[in-house]
């Protein structure tokens, strides 16, 4: 992204290590493992991240809430970024970043999990610089899916720490009471105000999107578009059964 790159990933609701470890030899840039609407706990979470780290695609997690437990818990299982659901005020995305920023910038507690190799950062030069390192490499997407969230978006993306926006259609639109109005001039002209805030404030912006939606997307500005691995299961399955029919 850095380079001006698109990146494409997917949620996973299969919630299987194989299916993580699929999408990254499909060659997906990212993953987001769902605690929010899936049934995985944080446990279960580690054999998705490892098999994420094995196939070189860049384990997200979406926690449930936006507690300190649930940040803390999903970046010290190694997730190298955060999608954190259902955010209406500034003050809620300060708290993300109080817990999910090591000094000086946050407040993150240290908890010496798998992330940090168990304390003997084998990767960082001890321990101040693995907390800066983590602070410039691991992700937070704050989500907007909420009118309060938009209305405020402007103020969201100037906060040091929030490294970009995810902006969750569907619930946006319900939020506006635009359910699923995807034309709907007053959806679309939210979907392109939190591209243009992102892109002003040298910040990234992601989205959820499909074939020609992705494209849209990524013409108006987006930096990333996350598919889901149950549709494109589905999806798979349908084109190969009306292939095996024609």
């Amino acid at each position: 992204m850095l380079r001006g790159e698109k990146v494409i990933g997917s949620f996973t609701h299969l919630e299987s290590s194989a299916a993580v470890e699929c999408l990254g030899l499909a060659g997906f840039d990212f993953v987001v493992i769902d605690m929010e609407h899936g049934a995985l706990d944080t446990a279960e979470a580690v054999p998705l991240v490892l098999a994420a780290e094995r196939h070189d695609i860049v384990p997200f997690v979406r926690p449930k809430d936006i507690s300190r437990s649930s940040i803390l818990k999903s970046l010290d299982v190694g997730a190298m970024g955060l999608i954190i659901p259902f955010i209406k005020t500034v003050d809620e995305v300060k708290k993300i970043i109080e817990y999910g920023k090591y000094a000086p910038l946050g407040q993150r507690g240290f908890g010496g999990g798998r992330k940090s190799g168990f304390s003997t950062f084998p990767e960082s030069d001890g321990i101040l610089d693995y907390f800066e390192t983590c602070n410039r490499e691991t992700l937070l997407f704050p989500q907007c899916e909420t009118v309060e969230a938009l209305e405020c978006i402007d103020d969201i993306v100037a906060l040091e720490g929030v490294d970009g926006i995810f902006v969750g259609p569907m619930d946006l639109s319900i939020s506006m009471g635009k359910t699923a109005q995807w034309d709907a001039p007053e959806f679309n002209d939210a979907i392109e105000k939190v591209a243009k805030v992102c892109k002003a404030a040298g910040k990234f912006c992601w989205t959820i999107g499909w074939g020609e939606i992705t494209k849209a997307r990524f013409k108006s500005g987006y930096d990333g578009v996350a598919s889901g691995d149950i549709g494109l299961l589905l999806q798979a399955a349908g084109e190969f059964l009306k292939s095996c029919k024609e």
